[in-house]
């Protein structure tokens, strides 16, 4: 019944969307030196669907700000993990920028070209070859999970720390290869034996796979778990809180959700890569045809703690030593591993 559901609910947003008229119609503003925007209109399009408090949410954010701040008209179309295609090119009708978050959406490479009118900003994977008005947005999410790693392996009582990805994809595995890195990192710097175990949710938006992931890991040995699946770490912090181990968040800060368990988060800033990526092609930079890496030195990747009223697990020594790893991998003085090309 949720599949039918969303299939109706994709249908009836291509409907909606398909009258808004045909591509060459479509309203071109460019770059205002001024920063004016009116007429402009940001389609959002997500791979997936809002509510993960994570990812897809991070970009309506984003969003949000380009509304608030630069005055753009915005469109949201939640993809449910099906018709990409189909919502890219219904976004392209209507607006003038379109976002697509996620890196299912592989055919923009294909797409983008027939609506030249229309600039693309691919968040979380990039074009084979450069798109002239595509912008790639990539994310070194492989930096930031060598601190969530490292975190971990400070905080274990077991030496066993696990991770529950979403899939069995090189964008999750990036996190992966950085989160064991930075566990590793911390097992050598202070003679601890660390081990890390992970599994696949293979799916984003069911937290009851989320939650028997990390019970699985659990049952391994893992006392924190970093969950990389969306609206699964739900599951993941459910278990937690049920089993007594401790989660790691992912892509926002997420220890608000629970902060007795979920000890840090892994903050990927995709909001505002998007909005200040709509900021500086309003100014005048256009980075359209390029790919841009968003990593630590950057500030779009880190680590979060949360409020400083909540509960906070990791000792400040441990908080300490990260900002330096941070500095160094900034500086390239730390080379974190990435699945990445």
């Amino acid at each position: 019944m949720k599949k039918l559901l969303s299939v109706l609910l994709c249908a009836v947003m291509v409907l909606s969307l398909a009258a808004c008229g045909k591509k060459e119609n479509a309203p071109t503003p460019g770059p205002d030196p001024n920063g004016e925007t009116e007429g402009l209109t940001v389609a959002l399009v997500v791979a997936g669907k809002l509510g993960d408090r994570s990812f897809y949410d991070s970009s309506k954010e984003g969003l949000d700000r380009m509304v608030a701040d630069l005055g753009v008209t915005p469109i949201v179309i939640e993809c449910n993990n099906e018709n990409h295609d189909i919502q890219m090119k219904n976004a392209a009708e209507k607006a003038n920028i379109v976002v697509c978050v996620g890196w299912e959406f592989y055919n923009v490479e294909t797409i983008a070209p027939d609506y030249p009118e229309v600039n693309w900003i691919w968040v979380d994977n990039a074009t084979s070859a450069p798109v002239s008005n595509v912008l790639n947005i990539t994310y070194a999410q492989n930096e930031g999970s060598f601190l969530a790693g490292y975190i971990a392996a400070a905080v274990s009582e077991t030496g066993v720390v696990g991770a529950v990805g979403g899939e069995d994809a090189d964008t999750i595995n990036d996190f992966i290869v950085g989160y064991t890195q930075g566990a590793e990192y911390y097992g050598t710097e202070n003679g601890k034996e660390i081990s890390v175990v992970k599994n696949y949710s293979n799916t984003y938006d069911d937290p009851a796979v989320g939650k028997d992931c990390a019970i699985a890991l659990n049952d391994q040995g893992a006392d924190v778990i970093f969950q990389i699946a969306s609206a699964c770490g739900d599951g993941v912090f459910e278990a937690a809180k049920e089993k007594g181990f401790y989660a790691i968040g992912v892509d926002s800060d997420q220890k608000y959700i629970d902060p007795e368990v979920i000890i840090c988060s892994m903050k990927k800033e995709v909001g505002s890569s998007i909005y200040d990526a709509v900021k500086s092609y309003l100014a005048g930079d256009s980075r359209f045809g390029t790919t841009w890496t968003a990593d630590m030195a950057t500030g779009y990747v880190g680590i979060g703690y949360g409020d400083s009223g909540m509960t906070q697990q990791v000792p400040d020594e441990v908080k300490a030593a990260v900002e330096e790893l941070a500095a160094k991998i900034a500086s390239g003085e730390i080379v974190v591993e990435t699945t990445r090309a």
